[in-house]
């Protein structure tokens, strides 16, 4: 199963295994990460579970979607490495991702 960091606005680390097809988001609320409120549940209608991608993961993680974009208007401090997690669906390409949590989610 693929490790992925979790890493929270105030340093703290939560290194977790998520299996291949659960999305970021199913990951961090699977094995209580906090930071990653995910309202929505999943159905990109929120920007609860906003995240930041490495920039050395970017290429693996897909392409922001247009309703990811329109969504990531609405999440506090977004920049160009924002993303959704619950638009990332894990693979073993994925294995080692380090994504960090913003201050607060919204």
């Amino acid at each position: 199963m693929p490790s992925v960091t979790y890493i929270e606005n105030n340093g703290s680390e939560h290194k977790v295994e998520v299996a291949v097809g659960l999305s970021l988001m199913e990951g961090a609320v699977n094995n209580l990460v906090p930071g990653i409120d995910a309202d929505c549940g999943g159905a990109c209608a929120c920007a609860t579970c906003h995240i930041y991608v490495d920039p050395e993961w970017q290429s693996k993680t897909g392409n922001k979607t247009d309703m990811e974009v329109t969504m990531l208007d609405f999440a506090e401090a977004a920049e160009e490495t924002s993303r959704l997690a619950c638009q990332i669906k894990v693979t073993e390409d994925l294995d080692g991702l380090v994504v960090r949590l913003p201050i607060a989610q919204f």
